[in-house]
């Protein structure tokens, strides 16, 4: 009963999650003018559309590969093609949540490890890895990108500040996350402070078994970190997987006859990216927001065509993955 309420739930959230969406994006057109925009999309040629809807999937191939690449460092042998619907399926839990971040890691390792000879925190600790390592390259395009507009002058002056702010927290981050690991001791006696209080009032929460795993995940991550034969090969994948993720974007204004320079795209993408974090599934509403914006200002497109493109995008990069990913989703629950 305690599974189907939380399920429920879940679907609750959700569902809230893509009402306010909905509400947010319609407020976005309505801002800016749904005739301008539908007759932007109206004139758009498929072909690159459909040409991003692929690049996307080709994308999460990759990561999902690279995810192949660090099992394999743990001694866990799945096979690429049962790996490749996980990752679909942890992007769509990704996706359809809240801040689904969060969510998709623990999901994909409770079924890795319950279709697959390996333990849920071997599991884990594979697609954090995956994940962190899937990050790189999106920080440090994000650098480059902040670099090479700063240097050729096409950085506005009213944009600036957010531009090379987003550019230092780029390039900080990593450095943040690398202290939180090299503090991975210290972290998990945090964790169990925190959760004791909690763990005296809840009968559900125990501090000292969340600990030990915490313990026991950190050292999984040790171990990975000594293996470095693997990195070169796993971080490979991540950055090709991400020129295949950021190619959308281009390919989108390519739709509505816009050529945006490379060094663009490469910021864009990651600088909207972080507007996913606006308590909407998947970041809906924000990331068009946040694309459209960076596009007037860095771009020069007008408003209409700018939130056209990052419409198309978004089609390429989200609203053509969920139905995949929850077919992916679907598979692995009722399989037999």
């Amino acid at each position: 009963m305690s599974e189907s309420a939380f399920d429920r739930r879940a679907v609750a959230k959700s569902l809230v999650g893509f009402l306010v969406a909905a509400a947010l994006l319609y407020a976005f057109g309505y801002v800016l003018g749904w005739q301008s925009i539908l007759s932007a999309l109206a004139s758009a040629d498929p072909t690159p559309v459909v040409l991003a809807c692929a690049s996307s999937l080709v994308a999460l191939s990759l990561w999902a590969k690279g995810w192949e690449t660090v099992l394999a460092s743990l001694n866990v042998d799945v096979p690429y093609r049962d790996l490749v619907p996980t990752y679909f399926a942890a992007t769509f839990a990704d996706y359809v949540t809240p801040f689904g971040k969060a969510g998709g890691g623990p999901f994909v390792a409770a079924v890795l490890s319950a279709d697959h000879d390996a333990s849920y925190e071997e599991s884990l600790a594979s697609v954090v890895t995956t994940d962190a390592l899937n990050l790189l390259p999106f920080f440090s395009f994000a650098g480059v990108g902040v670099v090479v507009l700063g240097l050729t002058g096409s950085v506005p002056r009213n944009v600036r500040a957010l531009v090379y702010g987003l550019g230092v927290m780029a390039l900080c981050l990593p450095l943040v996350g690398y202290g939180v690991w090299r503090a991975r001791g210290a972290a998990t006696r945090w964790l169990s402070r925190i959760l004791d209080p909690i763990a005296s009032r809840v009968r559900f929460v125990d501090s000292e078994s969340i600990e030990q795993r915490a313990a026991q995940f950190f050292s999984l991550l040790g171990d990975l970190g000594a293996r470095r034969s693997w990195v070169a090969e796993t971080l490979a994948f991540a950055y090709v997987g991400w020129v295949f993720f950021a190619l959308p974007l281009w390919l989108a204004a390519w739709a509505v006859g816009v050529s945006l320079p490379l060094q663009l795209v490469a910021f864009v993408v990651p600088a909207s990216a972080m507007a996913s974090l606006v308590p909407t599934p998947g970041g809906l509403g924000g990331v068009e927001a946040a694309v459209t914006g960076l596009l007037v200002a860095l771009a020069g497109v007008d408003t209409a065509t700018a939130a056209a493109i990052a419409l198309l995008y978004r089609v390429a990069s989200f609203w053509f993955v969920l139905p995949v990913g929850g077919s992916a989703t679907l598979w692995l629950t009722y399989r037999g």
